[in-house]
């Protein structure tokens, strides 16, 4: 298993690595997202290994939304994880953006112990404008340290909404407020990697 077989990207740091961040895309996205980007580029300038992975349905598509199992993506994502880990003898941070990162929280739920903290941007707490199709059924899985960075003004779930659903995790959870954010967290006002990034190594046991 190498970074090849997971379309995966480094963001190398100047020393050796305090650890590995793999992060992956949203629905409609791919492993070069700008905000993906921005994010390794600062987990990289902070000392950590970081990569950036397509996910399988990416793999096998270049554009489009995801087609076929979310479970085929989430084995995916169990292996870059497991890459990770052959990687270092220090922590995983794993997580990603949107569905990425949902999809990523279901891994780590099913899989206790698999990282050291757990980093979602932009949760699809719902589809928009459902507000009752709920998509936290597994949040009471969670055992690692969550952090959350969410928009303000995402139609994928409220600050208040997402807050309400996190108190089913057992782990020590964080919300990061993008104030006015939507879903691609683009902020005039705010380093959204710079926070993400402070709120994620805070959360480190």
């Amino acid at each position: 298993m190498s970074l090849d077989d997971i379309a995966g990207v480094a963001h190398e740091p100047a020393g050796t690595p305090a650890g590995v961040v793999m992060l992956t895309h949203g629905a409609g996205g791919s492993r070069d997202s700008p905000l993906l980007i921005r994010i390794c580029d600062e987990w990289a300038r902070r000392g950590w290994l970081a990569v950036r992975y397509n996910l399988p349905y990416r793999r096998r598509r270049p554009k489009g939304p995801p087609s076929g199992s979310a479970a085929g993506d989430r084995a995916g994502i169990l292996e870059a994880i497991t890459l990770a880990r052959s990687l270092t003898d220090r922590p995983v941070i794993a997580g990603g953006h949107s569905y990425g990162g949902r999809q990523t929280s279901m891994v780590v739920a099913e899989n206790p112990g698999l990282v050291a903290v757990l980093t979602l941007f932009s949760y699809p707490l719902h589809p928009p404008g459902k507000p009752t199709r709920l998509r936290a059924e597994h949040f009471a899985a969670i055992t690692a340290p969550t952090v959350f960075t969410q928009g303000t003004a995402d139609p994928f779930g409220t600050i208040d909404e997402l807050r309400s659903a996190v108190g089913e995790i057992p782990a020590p959870v964080e919300i990061v407020e993008v104030t006015g954010a939507r879903h691609d967290l683009g902020s005039k006002t705010l380093d959204v990697p710079v926070i993400a990034v402070d709120a994620a190594l805070a959360a480190l046991p």
